[in-house]
């Protein structure tokens, strides 16, 4: 008989509050209606990992129906002390229809209301090299030109 498993549990790593600029609608695909979300920005505020967002990278968006969103970000993360991290965020976002698009038209939704979920896969070298090595977990809320996101280390 093996042994009982564990629940995992999750440990705060950071908030990373990232400015976007005007989306860029690249059209009806066959996978659905896909958009470009331009990265211009933003800060990273945790209790050791701090910094800022470099203006490079971009959100691109999949709309695969009225009520689902599916998110793949990659961008830049620069440390206080000098670090570059980066950062391949993949995720779920979910509501109604009518929440899904207020947020498409770039209009503010109660967070409440939408499913915002992400598993960000952070890679560097130095001192932030563990990262590489861990799943991580994310929560989200996108305001009209920026995206909050929490992150948590699953133990």
């Amino acid at each position: 008989m093996s042994a009982p498993t564990t629940t995992p549990s999750l440990t705060y790593l950071t908030t990373v509050k990232v400015k976007v600029g005007a989306p860029i609608e690249v059209g009806e695909t066959s996978e659905g209606f896909r958009r470009v979300i331009p990265i211009v920005g933003g800060t990273v505020e945790g209790p050791e990992l701090r910094g800022s967002v470099l203006p490079v990278g971009a959100d691109f968006q999949l709309l695969k129906s009225d009520t689902l969103t599916e998110l793949e970000a990659k961008y830049v993360i620069e440390t206080d002390d000098g670090e570059k991290i980066y950062v391949s965020n993949v995720g779920l976002r979910a509501g109604s229809a009518e929440d899904i698009a207020a947020l498409v038209r770039g209009e503010a939704v109660d967070p409440d209301r939408i499913y915002f979920r992400c598993v960000p896969r952070m890679v560097s070298g130095g001192r932030w090299a563990w990262l590489g090595s861990r799943v991580l977990v994310g929560t989200g809320v996108r305001h009209p030109d920026a995206v909050h996101l929490e992150f948590f280390v699953v133990e």
